[in-house]
């Protein structure tokens, strides 16, 4: 079981020195080459081998033809919140979060999907020296984040890590994420990071009450776990997402509050996984 729970947590149990440093947003980007390398990886590592449809994706592209398929998931209100993380840019494209970031250093950083809109030069402002280290010198004004509500059918409660949605009781809990892209912005009257992690008990199960319902209908799909451990290995873990189109803009200041003291025990931005091309290893979008 173990051994399962870290594979499912792979990026969020990483040491912090593969995250907290400058070096890795000074990286020298890596070749097409090698991203190109990495997925002809995950084909020879996932085409045939009964592996089911992966993520990350593009929302606005339906093309799918993986048929290793599976339940949808209930609705989160019908689930249980287990984890809430983020990735810095979003690992999703579409929307209005389309921009590619660049290949990064192949190993999730400086690569993704960002938002494609304008932001004004008072929400571009600085932050402060103390508030950059409190981001790991990774995180400023006009960067995009993409955040994971991570729900689970099995009877558990919002912890650490991607393995706090599984129990002993439940091997194989179907899961859900609700997914919301959001830019940081340096402006108090922006959203607030601590307020839209909240949750509560509704009856039984554990609800993050502020996912926000502003920014388009979800696009819904069957995928898998993401993070860049799987750029070259499949996911084998099953899940339903909701992927919300718009991005919405939120206080960078609160960002670095809710990472200096919240119960999921993060403290910095995620890596990002290759977006998924193949149809192959794509579901249909419902």
């Amino acid at each position: 079981m173990k051994k399962h729970l870290l594979l499912l947590c792979t990026t969020t149990v990483l040491p912090l020195s593969v995250f907290a440093s400058q070096a890795i947003n000074d990286a020298k980007p890596v070749t097409d080459q090698i991203i190109d390398m990495q997925r002809s990886e995950l084909q020879k590592n996932t085409l045939g081998k009964g592996f089911g449809p992966q993520s990350p994706r593009d929302i606005d592209n339906i093309t799918g033809s993986n048929q290793q398929l599976f339940s949808f998931a209930p609705s989160s209100m019908e689930m249980n919140l287990c984890n809430i993380h983020f990735h810095k840019n979003a690992e999703h494209k579409g929307g209005d979060f389309s921009r590619y970031a660049g290949n990064g250093d192949g190993k999730g950083y400086n690569t993704g999907y960002q938002y494609t809109g304008q932001l004004t030069k008072k929400e571009l402002t600085p932050t402060s020296e103390s508030l950059t280290a409190a981001l790991h010198n990774e995180l400023f004004p006009g960067d995009t984040i993409e955040v994971h509500y991570v729900y689970s059918t099995a009877k558990v409660k919002p912890g650490p890590t991607l393995g706090s949605c599984l129990s002993d009781s439940i091997k194989n809990p179907a899961l859900r994420v609700e997914s919301q892209v959001f830019v940081l912005v340096n402006d108090k009257d922006a959203l607030n990071f601590v307020e839209l992690t909240e949750d509560t008990m509704k009856g039984d199960r554990a609800q993050a009450i502020n996912i926000p319902d502003n920014s388009g209908q979800p696009i819904q799909y069957l995928g898998s776990t993401t993070g860049p451990s799987y750029n070259q290995q499949g996911s084998p873990f099953q899940v339903t997402w909701s992927v919300r189109p718009k991005t919405l803009k939120v206080d960078i200041n609160t960002v670095a509050e809710w990472l200096n003291d919240n119960k999921y025990k993060e403290n910095h931005a995620h890596g990002v996984r290759n977006l998924v091309i193949d149809p192959l290893l794509l579901s249909g979008i419902k």
